[in-house]
């Protein structure tokens, strides 16, 4: 065998390692398309919730100019062992149009996760490229930061259990968030 004919067998099997990595991916977790390392035994075994209904929904206010409304499905809500409260956001702008995204916000670090997002026909398709990021003050992640310091995390202190995330998330907001900083 000469060299170039080596050389064209090297290509070549270097042209296919992408398409076998493709072929031996396959979802590591409950959510298709995660993430980015080893996770917590909690999202290993994440299952989607049911699609939202409208008599689920608390409206989430913001102090922002815009066209969206937010809501957080109620019935959604969990407070994970893990740290992790998840729950689905509805965003309805006021030319009719409804993003709807399951998504987790971990208190200690003030960081979220997006895992799926809302479909017409309503079904949950994973979202891709899953990972912790942080949650910052920009108009882009408003809503989450709302979410994290006024209603699941006053003080980086995650509410007790689902019930209490529920109760604040229909009372508007948690008392704890209140208090002075």
């Amino acid at each position: 065998m000469t060299s170039r004919e080596r050389m064209r067998g090297l290509l070549a099997l270097l042209a296919l390692v992408p398409l076998a990595a493709l072929a031996q991916s396959s979802p590591r977790y409950g959510v298709p398309g995660q993430d980015d390392g080893e996770q917590p035994a909690e999202e290993r075994s994440l299952q989607m919730p049911p699609y939202p209904r409208d008599e689920d929904l608390a409206r989430i206010s913001l102090n922002l100019p815009g066209d969206f409304d937010y809501f957080v499905d109620v019935q959604s809500v969990d407070v994970g062992a893990d740290g992790v409260v998840r729950y689905v956001l509805v965003a309805r702008s006021s030319g009719g149009a409804t993003n709807v995204e399951f998504e987790g916000i971990r208190c200690k670090d003030r960081s979220r996760k997006l895992y799926a997002l809302g479909r017409a026909d309503r079904t949950w398709a994973a979202a891709r490229a899953s990972r912790w990021t942080p949650i910052s003050d920009l108009p882009v992640n408003k809503i989450q930061a709302v979410l994290h310091d006024t209603y699941f995390c006053p003080f980086r202190t995650i509410v007790r259990d689902t019930d209490e995330a529920r109760k604040v998330l229909r009372s508007g907001g948690n008392p704890r968030a209140e208090l002075p900083r």
